[in-house]
């Protein structure tokens, strides 16, 4: 199948180059970018995308400029925040950076609960109605590929219904670092987005506003998906070993 070719503006490139060299420690915390001058001669870009591409990256917290001075690489692991996920997910060679991942895994796995569990507190029968709207369309769904995003659609209402803003961001952080790896992810959670009886409870316990039942319902569906993505992550770790 064919897909599309995003298109990126010039100062984007700039922005992934250097964004890449640095989370893959090519370029070092403490070490100075050159002028702006010397990086438009060297990636033979125009001073505005690489002004723009410098402004993004310190906005991200991967470099640190200094007014009427250099550009100099900050230590992202101190001062990036959730929204790096994503680009550490993927390294330069096209492969799984399996630690990443597993760190992923493992923040779902402990803020799933506890986004359920305040949806069941705050979201009351308008949050239900969608979700039950959301599951009414998973049963008339046919295989894997139209279930998963129905399955993200949910969580996103659930954590609408937690009415929680921190929650808020760092889903959307999850879900940009899940992009990557989307199409693995409908393979090995297919099993994981059939278990429609998971989220018809957590719908139910939602609209009952039953705080410590939505929390274990959604804990053991993360658990069991969780448990799914490691293996899966064991294997793939196990094939670079072998290369």
């Amino acid at each position: 199948m064919f897909e599309a070719v995003q298109k990126q503006s010039v100062s984007d490139v700039v922005f992934n180059q250097l964004r890449d060299r640095i989370v893959s420690q090519q370029l070092k915390p403490g070490e100075e970018l050159p002028a702006e001058r010397a990086l438009c001669e060297l990636l033979d870009v125009s001073r505005n995308a690489v002004r723009e591409a410098l402004k993004r990256l310190q906005q991200a917290g991967l470099v640190q400029v200094r007014h009427g001075g250099g550009t100099t690489v900050s230590d992202y692991r101190a001062q990036a925040g959730p929204e790096l996920l994503a680009s550490l997910m993927i390294d330069a060679a096209g492969r799984i950076q399996v630690g990443v991942a597993r760190g992923v895994v493992r923040m779902r796995q402990v803020l799933s609960p506890e986004i359920a569990a305040d949806a069941a507190t705050h979201g009351g029968a308008a949050v239900a109605d969608r979700l039950d709207a959301i599951v009414q369309q998973m049963r008339a769904a046919s295989g894997a590929a139209e279930l998963q995003p129905l399955a993200l659609e949910f969580w996103d209402v659930l954590v609408d219904g937690s009415g929680n803003i921190a929650y808020r961001l760092a889903f959307n952080s999850l879900r940009k670092t899940y992009q990557p790896i989307a199409r693995l992810m409908t393979g090995m959670l297919a099993d994981e987005f059939s278990r429609l009886d998971s989220f018809e409870a957590m719908a139910q316990h939602v609209r009952n506003g039953a705080r410590e039942a939505a929390f274990d319902v959604a804990r053991d569906y993360i658990d069991s998906s969780s448990q799914a993505i490691n293996q899966f992550l064991t294997l793939y770790e196990q094939h670079l070993e072998g290369t």
